[in-house]
């Protein structure tokens, strides 16, 4: 895949830009390329596609994940507009738990996040008329569906309002603190094989 893949700070979370080959007429991008995925032993089990659009700047989806067995990675990409896009480690015994990065995502920037299992996602909009496309690999189940509070203090997302209120479903202004439920996921470390 023609694209440049950068693992952040929480690992496993990767900014992911593909290339672009413009021509007079605009240009063309591969958004997902199978093999470029398997090269990085990164996840490719598709099994969803989905789209949102948001009117106005400051509305808030999230912090959403969804619980085994329909947990979900998803790779996030903006088509129209921006946002500020979040993720939360919530897998237990992980040494970044609780802790949450942030990307701006952008039709201009042309960059995708890639989020793993074990992470809550959301996402604020930093301009109106906002599109947003995403992957999943667990299709949509209700009875799986979870959320974390938004403004969690335990968590403290600094979602860059600067003066703008946030425009909340009212699911997401009242879900529950993360330190009131247990999402179910469970930090594996990764094992290194000795040097011979």
């Amino acid at each position: 895949m023609p694209a440049t893949f950068t693992e952040l700070a929480l690992p496993g979370v990767f900014e992911i830009v593909p290339e672009q080959y413009p021509d007079d007429r605009g240009f063309f991008s591969e958004t997902f390329n199978k093999a470029g995925f398997i090269s990085r032993d990164l996840p490719t089990d598709w099994v969803q596609d989905n789209y949102s659009y948001s009117r106005d700047k400051g509305v808030l989806r999230g912090l959403h994940y969804q619980r085994a067995p329909f947990a979900q990675d998803k790779l996030v990409r903006v088509c129209k507009g921006a946002v500020l896009d979040i993720a939360i480690d919530i897998r237990h015994g992980s040494p970044h738990y609780g802790k949450w990065i942030s990307v701006v995502l952008s039709a201009e920037k042309w960059n995708q996040l890639l989020i793993p299992i074990g992470f809550a996602h959301g996402f604020i909009t930093l301009e109106p008329d906002t599109e947003v496309a995403y992957k999943v690999t667990a299709p949509y189940s209700k009875e799986h569906d979870a959320g974390i509070r938004y403004n969690d203090p335990a968590i403290g997302v600094d979602w860059q309002f600067r003066g703008v209120e946030p425009l909340l479903s009212s699911k997401d202004a009242n879900a529950p603190l993360l330190a009131d439920q247990d999402p179910g996921f469970v930090f594996a470390a990764v094992k290194q094989e000795p040097a011979t």
